[in-house]
C-alpha cells in the first residue's frame, strides 16, 4: 500500500488552509447527521457515529456543532434528508477514481461531480467500474517529528496494524476496519500523536504518471474535494514527492 498515502498525506498536512474552515464543518457536520440517521444517537452503540465525532474533535470541531448536527440527525432539529452517493470514473490516462458523497439532491451532486471530470482531462463511469480496485481499511495518521519511525512502527504492529507506511511525512497506519478503535487507543495509551483516524478506500495497486497527467489528476481531486456533498476522494495514483511539491507550487 506504500504510496497511497501521499495525497492523503498532504490533505491532513494542508486541511483547513486549503479550505474553508466552514466548508470542513459542513461535510463533518453532514458525516455525523448520516451516521445518527443510520445508527442512532448514542455513540457507544454506533460506531460510524464513534468515528464522526472523533473526526470532527480531531478537526477543532466546537463541542456546540457537533451536538447540534446529532440532533438534526436525530430529528430533534430541522435538517435536511441526505443521501449516500459513490461515484465512479477515471481521471487523465486512465487512473481510478471513487468519490463518496453525501448530498440532498442526487442529480445536482451527480451534474456537478461529471463536470468536474470532463473539465479535468477525466470521465464518470458505471457503477462497479473502478470500486474493485480499492479496498476498505482503517487509516490511522501520526505526526513523527522527534519519533523514531521503526519503532513507531513496530508499536504499530503490536497494536494490531495490518501494514505502515514510513514514506510521508507523517506515519501512517492501516488496519482491518473493525480493529480501527481498537489500535488508535492503543496508540494513544503510548502517548503517541494520533492526527486522525478514519475508514479509508486503499487502491490494491498503484499507478504512476508522466508529470503532465500527475498534475492534471491533482488538479481533477482537488475540485471534486471542494465541493460541499464530497466527503471522500480516492484514487490509485502514486504521486511522487516532486510531482506534489510542484502541485503546491
Amino acid at each position: 500500500m506504500s504510496g497511497h498515502s501521499k495525497w492523503s498525506s498532504i490533505k491532513h498536512q494542508k486541511g483547513v488552509t486549503d479550505a474553508r474552515r466552514g466548508q470542513l464543518f459542513t461535510k463533518l457536520t453532514r458525516e455525523i447527521m448520516v451516521a445518527v440517521r443510520e445508527g442512532g444517537s448514542n455513540p457507544e452503540t454506533n460506531f460510524r457515529l464513534r468515528l464522526a465525532i472523533q473526526k470532527a474533535r480531531d478537526n477543532s470541531m466546537p463541542l456546540a456543532n457537533i451536538e447540534r448536527a446529532i440532533k438534526r440527525g436525530s430529528g430533534t432539529m430541522e435538517g435536511a434528508a441526505l443521501v449516500e452517493m459513490v461515484l465512479e470514473g477515471y481521471g487523465p490516462s486512465g487512473v481510478a477514481i471513487l468519490v463518496q458523497a453525501l448530498t440532498d439532491n442526487r442529480n445536482r451532486t451527480l451534474q456537478d461531480v461529471r463536470n468536474i471530470f470532463s473539465r479535468h482531462g477525466g470521465s464518470l463511469g458505471e457503477s462497479g467500474c473502478v470500486a474493485w480496485l480499492f479496498d476498505s481499511k482503517g487509516l490511522i495518521s501520526i505526526t513523527t517529528s522527534d519519533l523514531d519511525t521503526e519503532e513507531l512502527a513496530l508499536e504499530a504492529i503490536d497494536a494490531g496494524a495490518e501494514d505502515v507506511n514510513l514514506e510521508t511525512a507523517s506515519v501512517e497506519i492501516y488496519t482491518r476496519p473493525e480493529e480501527l478503535e481498537m489500535v488508535r487507543t492503543a496508540l494513544e495509551e503510548k502517548s503517541l500523536p494520533v492526527t486522525s483516524a478514519e475508514l479509508s478506500l486503499v487502491p490494491k495497486t498503484m499507478v504512476e504518471l508522466g508529470e503532465k497527467a500527475a498534475l492534471q489528476t491533482l488538479k481533477l481531486l482537488d475540485k471534486l474535494e471542494e465541493l460541499d456533498e464530497v466527503q471522500h476522494v480516492s484514487s490509485n495514483v502514486d504521486f511522487s514527492d516532486s510531482i506534489l511539491e510542484k502541485y503546491e507550487l
